[in-house]
């Protein structure tokens, strides 16, 4: 057997088919995988060998429109010139440091975080390698009380029936999904899952009696659009209501922006549309203001595509929850990571990719939903975070099918597939998906109906 291992650094830019023709085929690789690589995700259903835009090729050379991005991770596409550049620039200059040293990008890319979330002064950034990093760093801050609530510590954290924020231990424990979370317990206490979007549940939790029985609330934790949920938006005026009731409880409001962050539903960050606030009369005051939470998590699109995370801690007695030597990283603020994290949010300022992803994400939503099929039922989501919702349970079936007509979608619900495209992606990408899901069997859902 010829030794492969470092085919990937041999593949020639612009090349379309396997790197060792006759042997490096898709197959050959898949089954390299299952013995090489532990079976925690399943055989891979494609080997991808390279990337340019909003496109990636398999190693057997087919070509496939990438409507999830890594997962809402490659924000910029595959192989940005920019992003590449910036990446390379810095590890040819500097590629890592200790935490005991700064770096220029480390401190800009703090800086710029602040800046576009409109955090007050006094506010910080910690750096994580990912999203759940970034999570079990929010969770040890819920441990901490601000003085100006009574300081201390409290063990009581709200969460969401549905909501994701990871799988290590601790993100675990704020993870509701039970197939999740059984296999791994007894999972970090104190953590109560609230059914989603209901707001008399949210106010029952802060009320005197559960207070009396439970203890005061520590920290309300949840995504403004649950991704792995089936891309569910939070109902209007939500945030509003675990704003105030958070506040007035001297808790903290945490969001987890690890997917809707980084301008991927046509805002830097979820909580700043105009609409946060919900209706007239759930808040008051300049919208978007009122729900200025005082932790979010932020990961996937900020590296575009390089491992990046990050904790924002708004106001000064938010920053100084964790204290020296309480958390650490030993990769978190890797030069390089910031240096990919600042040109990731130069090229999407430079390129007024925001506007891009509302008008083309409103553009793929009127496209599909338009698309006349009988077995689409809807879209939701917001910008290019959607879910496309189908009037049966074939989302396996779409995705499957998806592959062989060469698009990338993943299944988040018997019945939905979720679509986070790179931020890049143009309107004529938008209607050739759109005419991929106008052309799916209307048959689908009478067979269903019929087998069930």
């Amino acid at each position: 057997m010829k030794d492969l291992t470092t085919a990937g650094v041999a593949a020639r830019p612009g090349s379309r088919g396997p790197v060792e023709p006759g042997e490096a085929t898709g197959a050959a690789w898949t089954e390299r995988y299952v013995g090489a690589v532990m079976d925690t995700f399943g055989p891979p259903q494609r080997v991808l060998v390279r990337g340019e835009g909003a496109y990636v090729w398999d190693a057997d050379g087919k070509r496939y429109l990438d409507l999830l991005a890594g997962i809402a991770v490659n924000a910029l596409g595959h192989a940005h010139p920019t992003l590449t550049a910036a990446i390379s620039a810095q590890l040819g200059t500097l590629g890592h440091t200790s935490n005991f040293f700064g770096t220029p990008t480390q401190i800009a890319l703090a800086e710029r975080l602040l800046a576009l979330a409109g955090a007050p002064a006094g506010s910080r950034v910690f750096f994580t390698n990912s999203g759940t990093e970034a999570l079990e760093a929010a969770f040890k801050m819920t441990r901490r009380v601000p003085a100006s609530s009574g300081g201390g510590c409290r063990t009581r954290v709200l969460a969401l029936e549905g909501g994701f924020h990871g799988r290590s231990m601790g993100a675990l424990a704020l993870t509701h999904k039970r197939a999740y979370r059984e296999p791994f317990e007894p999972l970090p206490g104190g953590v109560e899952h609230l059914p989603f979007g209901d707001a008399a549940a949210l106010e029952a939790a802060f009320s005197p009696d559960v207070v009396a029985e439970r203890g005061e609330v520590a920290a309300f934790v949840a995504e403004p659009l649950q991704g792995e949920a089936g891309v569910r938006p939070l109902p209007p005026g939500y945030l509003a209501l675990a704003r105030r009731l958070t506040r007035e409880h001297g808790a903290l409001l945490v969001l987890d922006e690890v997917q809707t962050g980084i301008g991927r539903t046509g805002e830097w960050f979820a909580f700043q549309h105009p609409d946060a606030l919900g209706p007239a009369g759930a808040g008051a005051g300049t919208p978007g203001a009122d729900v200025l939470p005082d932790v979010v998590t932020l990961a996937k699109g900020l590296g575009g595509g390089f491992p990046v995370g990050a904790v924002i801690a708004f106001g000064e007695e938010s920053a100084r929850l964790l204290g020296r030597g309480q958390h650490g990283s030993t990769f978190g603020g890797n030069p390089v990571a910031s240096a990919a994290g600042l040109a990731t949010l130069g090229v999407i300022e430079r390129d007024a990719l925001l506007t891009q992803v509302r008008e083309t994400g409103e553009l793929l939503r009127r496209e599909i939903e338009g698309s006349g099929s009988p077995l689409v039922s809807g879209v939701r989501g917001r910008g290019l975070l959607l879910a496309v919702q189908f009037a049966a349970p074939v989302a396996a079936r779409v995705v499957a099918r998806a592959l062989e007509a060469g698009f990338i979608v993943n299944a988040v619900a018997p019945d939905a597939v979720r679509l986070a495209p790179p931020l890049i992606l143009t309107a004529d990408q938008a209607r050739e998906a759109a005419a991929f899901f106008a052309a799916l069997p209307a048959s689908w859902a009478e067979e269903t109906e019929e087998a069930s």
